[in-house]
């Protein structure tokens, strides 16, 4: 299976939200929820921790469907991805996941049309 980039760059099919979601696994769905309250530092439930992809139908967690600038952005502008926004090296938005991320930027770099 080839890489489900995100808007950010992120490859959504290593995302633990969309394991758990695919596979139908509990015990990952638990630890992704306490993992993430953990470091968001917000109550967030095993119950949250669906999601099939931010950029495809169906289910999506909170955050990605609602909360994300970066997700938000990227549709408002009818991009595909950040790789299409001439902004995309400057932007701080993605720069918070791309600085920390060199995948991520690769990934975007590698999806530019």
């Amino acid at each position: 299976m080839g890489k489900m980039i995100a808007y950010c760059g992120l490859d959504c099919g290593k995302c633990d939200a969309y394991l758990a979601t695919l596979n139908n696994d509990e015990v990952l769905r638990n630890k992704t929820a306490k993992a993430w309250a953990e470091l968001n530092n917000v109550p967030i439930q095993p119950k949250d921790i669906n999601c099939l992809g931010c950029r495809g139908d169906g289910v999506k967690t909170v955050f990605c469907e609602s909360l994300c600038e970066i997700r938000r952005c990227a549709k408002k502008k009818g991009f595909d991805t950040c790789a299409d926004c001439q902004e995309m090296e400057k932007c701080q938005i993605v720069g918070e996941i791309t600085n920390s991320n060199p995948e991520a930027l690769n990934n975007l770099k590698e999806n530019r049309k």
